[in-house]
């Protein structure tokens, strides 16, 4: 499959500031990139460090006055959707040095609040087959509500509301992973089906010694998805992280199907 992506950003800054800037699309792991574009203007400093899991390359940027960043690509997918009850989990001894920070607390994911919850709901399962539960329970008791939460809210405020956006529905199912010792990152996508059309946020669960996402909303498969970046939670994989005062002007993101050539 292939994505033709396109992504747009309008912001007011009323000072100086700094700002890191994670919206293009990765190449490998599952894609390519076949072409793209960023358009940043004039910025007063531009610079890429690139992440410690290599799936991203940020772009550091000062600016003053106005931020307008136009993106976009084509990426060709080739990803299956996983059969998670067929993946098993991975020996905790035998997990990479990578996936290990995975499986503790972040910010917005207090895992080690979930540890009984997950005994008592889903004991009954191991592996992918377990992620899998996790997943269908969010997906049917969850209402996706533009609004409900905020940049305070974690996985343990929204799993008592029973509500929030993608980020939320992300949240929760990480914690739960986690308390299940299985290791469990966020990514944010570019995806087909996502409505409305935005950045998107979904789970990536470790088992049988590779990385799957898993959509909790239900609106995003695994091969019509492309992945920007990856963090411990939402923290980590913010599209525009700005070390000062910003206002919102506009911003767009919109994801097509691309005929087969």
């Amino acid at each position: 499959m292939k994505l033709a992506i396109r992504a747009s950003l309008n912001y007011r800054l009323p000072e100086p500031v700094d700002l890191m800037l994670q919206i293009e699309a990765a190449d490998g792991h599952g894609q390519r990139v076949l072409d793209a574009s960023l358009d940043l203007g004039r910025p007063d400093l531009l610079a890429r460090v690139p992440t410690a899991s290599g799936i991203c390359d940020p772009v550091w940027l000062r600016e003053a006055g106005q931020l307008r960043v136009a993106y976009r690509a084509r990426v060709a997918i080739d990803r299956p959707d996983p059969d998670l009850a067929a993946l098993a989990a991975v020996p905790l001894h035998r997990l990479p040095a990578d996936a290990v920070p995975y499986l503790n607390e972040s910010r917005y994911c207090p895992s080690n609040k979930f540890h009984a919850f997950v005994e008592r709901r889903f004991g009954d399962h191991d592996g992918g087959a377990k992620v899998a539960r996790m997943r269908d329970w969010i997906e049917n008791r969850f209402t996706y509500v533009a609004g409900a939460s905020d940049a305070e809210t974690g996985a343990l405020d929204s799993f008592v509301e029973r509500r929030g956006v993608c980020r939320d529905y992300a949240h929760v199912l990480i914690a739960l992973a986690r308390a299940a010792h299985i290791p469990a990152r966020m990514a944010s996508v570019y995806a087909l089906g996502v409505d409305p059309q935005d950045f998107h946020a979904v789970a990536e669960v470790y088992l049988d010694g590779d990385w799957y996402p898993v959509d909790a909303t239900g609106m995003a498969r695994a091969s019509a998805m492309a992945r920007i970046c990856v963090g411990r939670d939402a923290a980590d994989i913010s599209f525009l992280t700005a070390y000062g005062a910003i206002e919102l002007v506009g911003q767009s993101v919109a994801v097509v199907e691309v005929e087969a050539e």
